[in-house]
């Protein structure tokens, strides 16, 4: 593995080589970088996305774990829009609804793609500390009130978003990935989901 913190030109391109080698493809369909390089110049990892797409070796790009104004900045050097942005997004991690990442997203029509939704399994297991269990406590409502499962309920809250998360579930539990499908049919009140978001923050909302 590369360091996860080298966005530089040179390392980029070698990267993305490496990728097509590995997936014995010639072109990847969305190309992201996994976390922002705060030692690389937006406009030098702009360069690199633009040449790695001049050349079809990439189709799009994106962000994973950008601030709303590291995205900005990259955008703001390239020649093409960005395609998407990879949060951390949960009933448990809820700094993107706060910190402007989703409205970002919003504003710039990017698609959402919201990592460990399930909060690394946190949100599947028992509470581990006092804030994990209300929000497994406000889960579980609706759970039973619907006769769906925890996780379902959990991916739910995410895909309740209106910049219309995709939530990429990681799971080695067979069982677990099982459940997913039912999220689809979960319905979210603004009253619950904002009890959900209330128990995460531990405080009422204004």
């Amino acid at each position: 593995m590369g360091v996860p913190y080298d966005s530089s030109a040179s390392y980029l391109i070698a990267a993305c080589e490496a990728s097509l080698r590995r997936l014995r493809t010639d072109v990847i369909d969305l190309y992201q970088i996994h976390r922002p390089d705060l030692l690389a110049h937006p406009a030098e990892v702009a360069a690199a996305l633009d040449r790695r797409r001049g050349d079809g070796k990439i189709r799009e790009a994106g962000g994973s774990n950008h601030t709303a104004a590291q995205t900005a900045a990259l955008e703001a050097h390239l020649p093409f829009p960005l395609a998407s942005i990879q949060p951390e997004f949960s009933a448990l991690a809820i700094g993107a609804l706060e910190d402007g990442v989703l409205d970002h997203a919003m504003a710039r029509r990017l698609a959402v793609l919201a990592w460990s939704p399930l909060a690394q399994g946190r949100l599947a297991g028992a509470p581990c500390d006092e804030r994990s269990a209300r929000v497994i406590a406000a889960l579980d409502a609706v759970a039973a009130a619907q006769g769906v499962s925890r996780t379902a309920v959990a991916l739910a809250v995410v895909l309740t978003h209106p910049s219309r998360p995709v939530a990429l579930v990681g799971s080695q539990t067979p069982a677990r990935l099982a459940e997913t499908p039912a999220a689809l049919d979960v319905r979210l009140p603004r009253a619950d989901w904002y009890a959900i978001l209330v128990a995460a923050r531990g405080a009422p909302k204004p």
